[in-house]
């Protein structure tokens, strides 16, 4: 069994690691401002779902095989960079004919996009690489289940925080919206700067 102070020092760390903005959020923001709240739900719901994949990964000891392994880590790495950078020429490019701002998307679409972004995300498998299994305890029972029980915790805290950020996305992007051409560009441009961050990141 995990000792309480342990967990509660994790929940404590990964507050603290959640509300610092990421590329998770920004993409959330991207989708809400650009189709409202219900966008920014799916992609949150989406991201978090992809988080379970990297959880599994990392139960299993994939993260660590891909962290050892630069070719693993590019493949993984340059698949995120051109998927991010498809979705942000698309938010350039793809328009509604009648108002000029960007094309809706089916949420179905919106939620697997975010699945995509999350599990493409080298620096998520590393998070959970190097930051769980700091508080894995071998004598606090199987690691595999500790691993599992703080990712899904993560997974919890993850999702309240991206929700926040879905809502506001939403509420911000029905202005924005008048704007069309102004919206267009700014979720095209937090596209391509994820991207581009992503393009930057070490395999530290």
């Amino acid at each position: 069994m995990i000792p309480p102070t342990t967990y509660a020092l994790f929940v404590t760390a990964s507050l603290a690691l959640i509300l610092i903005p990421g590329p998770n959020h920004l993409y959330i923001t991207a989708r809400g401002l650009a189709q409202g709240r219900a966008a920014g739900l799916a992609s949150a719901l989406g991201v978090e779902i992809g988080t379970l994949v990297h959880i599994a990964a990392a139960a299993a000891g994939l993260s660590y095989v891909i962290s050892q392994s630069a070719t693993l880590f590019a493949i993984v790495k340059w698949a995120g960079v051109a998927y991010l950078v498809y979705l942000g020429i698309r938010a350039f490019t793809g328009k509604d004919a009648e108002t000029g701002a960007p094309a809706r998307q089916p949420l179905p679409k919106v939620f697997l996009e975010g699945v995509l972004v999350n599990v493409l995300n080298p620096k998520v498998a590393l998070f959970f690489l190097a930051f769980l299994p700091q508080f894995v305890q071998p004598d606090a029972g199987s690691p595999t289940l500790q691993v599992m029980v703080f990712g899904l915790t993560a997974l919890c805290l993850g999702l309240v925080s991206d929700i926040v950020y879905a809502f506001a996305a939403g509420a911000l992007g029905h202005r924005l919206r008048q704007r069309a051409r102004t919206l267009r560009y700014v979720s095209g441009v937090v596209y391509l700067g994820l991207g581009v961050a992503t393009a930057f990141a070490g395999r530290r």
